[in-house]
């Protein structure tokens, strides 16, 4: 009698142990149903901070005599930029780049036979770094009025920025992820479900670009510089359980 007990006590144990460990194994394993959403959100601005350079030179057989001239040429500029409503602190000149000038010289065959010194060429660059954004456009289109000054520039295209980037960012973040959570509920909420916990978040690439503009978004971002105004996206992609 006492064997059929024990037997009976041991498969017992046996069916009730497997029973729990067979919850347990569905509980740690189970297959939770999710939904995977992306977010976006953009913004347009305008640029607050303007950046523009030219390059001048002087050329001459004496350095000393090339650098004087290309000292009064800078001292020109100067006072054109501020005479133009430029803050002073705002210009600022690179040091001098010396070049020696060689022309080389050929024999009747066509071979070089040698060079000859043709004297030094000094270039110096002027940038400007300010947020009168209108007074350095004005300027990068008419500063070739020093030409009658025998003042060579050679003008680049302004380049414009955003300081408050930063900002932008992190509110652009906040948008997006509000616009994924929305899209994951009204999916959850039509599959008659409801939104359980984040598993997942991943930010995608932040881009600048220009306004009306056909500029294509790429894998490490779109940086627009060349237009005033811009737009800025983000895209924030969420992955939450079903509940």
């Amino acid at each position: 009698m006492r064997n059929h007990v024990s037997a009976i006590v041991f498969a017992l144990a046996i069916i009730i142990g497997g029973l729990v460990l067979g919850r347990a194994y569905n509980y740690k394993f189970k297959t939770r149903n999710t939904v995977s959403v992306a977010g976006s959100a953009n913004y347009d601005f305008t640029a607050d901070l303007i950046v523009w350079s030219a390059s001048f030179d002087r050329t001459s057989m004496d350095i000393k005599e090339a650098y004087a001239a290309l000292k009064e040429d800078a001292r020109q500029i100067h006072a054109y930029l501020t005479a133009h409503g430029i803050n002073a602190g705002e210009i600022v000149f690179s040091s001098i780049d010396i070049d020696k000038l060689n022309e080389n010289t050929f024999n009747e065959e066509g071979r070089q036979t040698g060079s000859v010194f043709k004297g030094y060429k000094l270039r110096q660059t002027v940038k400007i770094e300010s947020k009168n954004i209108d007074s350095v456009e004005k300027i990068s289109r008419e500063i070739t009025e020093l030409l009658q000054s025998g003042i060579e520039l050679a003008s680049q295209e302004p380049t414009y920025y955003y300081t408050k980037l930063a900002d932008l960012k992190l509110d652009l973040l906040a948008k997006a992820s509000m616009d994924a959570y929305s899209r994951a509920n009204t999916i959850a909420k039509n599959a008659h479900s409801t939104l359980g916990n984040l598993r997942r978040a991943n930010m995608g690439v932040f881009q600048i670009t220009g306004q009306y503009s056909n500029e294509s978004y790429t894998y490490s971002g779109a940086y627009n510089t060349s237009s005033k105004k811009k737009t800025a996206n983000v895209i924030v992609r969420m992955e939450y359980e079903l509940d």
